[in-house]
């Protein structure tokens, strides 16, 4: 593995020096509804407003809606870019608080399941736009297709959005499981959200777990929970960030601490370390 990274680092210098950092986080679930594209927006709000510089890139392709939910409204989007008509830097639009948002298009089912070529469109096109990225958001779909397997192998991070319904629970074992054994994937950081109490989301916490543990072999870092509050469906209905609309809210203040605690995690080590390499490990190069 590191001949294969001083190969890479040799072949494509200015690449790997303008990502190298670069943070990457997916954050995923195992089920739809269980407010992750919401989780995206606001920590990338609560991130920039900490000083970062934030990219979030949809990739819920063919049903991505980060800028419906934001209230933005984009010329082009990935779809776009994966044609081979328009370039990354072309479809970047402005969001709340200075970040900026990849959006990935609705509706497009040809897009449910990228092609290598895609992959290799896509990994070189990021490779020019993030020079000045401190964190690269990935707001990967649901479940355990090859896109949503893609994404959160390649991060650095990956974040599991849950809830307390049972059926987020199965869903976000299932998916730490495909990774885990087909990507030999082995930690995973989980937040709980839409949680009425501390307790709660610790309950919901524990249970996902202890099935990690014992049938995967494989430990979770509690990441905090977000609880629900009548905040965040008003904002949603407004096409705000809760923590641009409503501030002083539980779940902003949640949402708030949330980034404080990412924004100082430790630098990531190799072997992920650059958008680039990241990238290389998923994608064959020819």
């Amino acid at each position: 593995m590191k001949n294969m990274l001083s190969e890479q680092e040799t072949a494509m210098p200015a690449m790997a020096q303008g990502s190298l950092c670069t943070r990457v986080i997916a954050v995923t679930s195992g089920k739809g509804g269980v407010g992750k594209t919401n989780v995206v927006a606001n920590l990338a709000v609560g991130l920039a407003r900490a000083g970062k510089q934030v990219l979030v890139l949809d990739a819920d392709l063919g049903l991505g809606n980060i800028d419906v939910l934001l209230g933005l409204v984009p010329r082009y989007t990935l779809e776009d870019v994966l044609c081979g008509s328009r370039s990354l830097s072309d479809i970047i639009i402005p969001g709340p608080a200075g970040i900026q948002v990849l959006p990935a298009g609705s509706g497009l089912p040809q897009l449910t399941a990228l092609t290598d070529t895609q992959q290799l469109t896509l990994q070189t096109e990021l490779e020019q736009v993030v020079d000045n990225v401190e964190v690269l958001l990935i707001d990967t779909g649901a479940g355990i297709s090859p896109n949503v397997t893609y994404f959160a192998a390649a991060a650095q991070e990956t974040i599991v959005v849950i809830s307390p319904e049972p059926t987020s629970l199965t869903d976000a074992y299932a998916l730490m499981k495909v990774l885990c054994r087909q990507h030999r994937e082995r930690r995973f950081k989980v937040l709980v959200n839409m949680v009425k109490s501390q307790r709660d989301a610790t309950q919901t916490f524990r249970k996902l777990d202890v099935a990690a543990e014992r049938f995967l072999n494989i430990s979770l870092d509690y990441l905090g929970f977000i609880p629900l509050d009548d905040y965040l469906p008003m904002a949603v209905i407004e096409q705000k960030a809760v923590t641009e609309r409503f501030p002083a809210s539980p779940s902003s203040r949640a949402f708030v601490e949330l980034a404080k605690k990412v924004a100082e995690w430790p630098d990531p080590q190799l072997p992920k370390s650059t958008v680039q390499f990241l990238w290389q490990q998923l994608v064959p190069m020819n």
